[in-house]
């Protein structure tokens, strides 16, 4: 897809069938993601191709720029998940608690992406949430992080994200999109344990 912005009136699907057709692989993305599965990376691809458009219309200008960074996350992913552990080259790799020497680093990430994006948001765009749009977009690139390095804490990042958003985009009428950020937060949740589950078996 052009990565320049462009009207939806030049698009040969209609905005509600292109948001549509992003919550249908978002979920496909969820369901892999929840499973710890390799090719979720690949519906990570598709998935931010889609939304690029859809945010950039909604006027959701980080979110718009922060898919071009999901879209390099992605193949970052999938490269270190099929690196695998350095003990074990030829495994993907394994689910991990996040490290507590990551914690600060991440922290001091997240609060200047927060207020870097707020401030650019205030001062070039015409963004009615700019607090909000850059509170899930800091939010979101440490998650992102976090499940490229598959710690299983990124899922707490995830919680916050979704709950957020869900209301951000009722508010922006982007109700599919809603919809589907409601249904990440629920799962969300049970793809912790899920993870944590996981992660113990495979310690085994």
């Amino acid at each position: 897809m052009p990565a320049m912005p462009v009207s939806y009136t030049h698009l040969t699907l209609p905005t509600n069938y292109l948001e549509i057709t992003g919550a249908l692989v978002g979920l496909i993305y969820l369901w892999l993601e929840y499973r710890a599965s390799i090719y979720l990376w690949i519906a990570g691809i598709i998935m931010p191709a889609i939304y690029i458009f859809v945010y950039y219309q909604a006027g959701l200008y980080a979110d718009f720029g922060i898919n071009i960074y999901y879209l390099l996350a992605a193949a970052y992913g999938w490269m270190v998940w099929m690196r695998g552990s350095e003990k074990e080259t030829r495994a993907e790799l394994p689910i991990t608690h996040t490290p507590l020497k990551r914690y600060l680093p991440l922290l001091l990430v997240f609060l200047a992406a927060f207020f870097g994006i707020a401030w650019i948001l205030i001062r070039f765009t015409d963004s009615n949430v700019p607090w909000l749009d850059s509170f899930t977009t800091a939010l979101s690139i440490i998650g992102m992080w976090m499940l490229a390095r598959k710690y299983v804490e990124q899922w707490w990042a995830w919680i916050v994200v979704d709950v957020v958003c869900c209301g951000l985009y009722i508010y922006k009428e982007l109700y599919f999109t809603s919809a589907l950020y409601g249904l990440y937060s629920i799962i969300a949740i049970f793809g912790y344990f899920k993870w944590k589950q996981m992660m113990h078996y495979e310690s085994k």
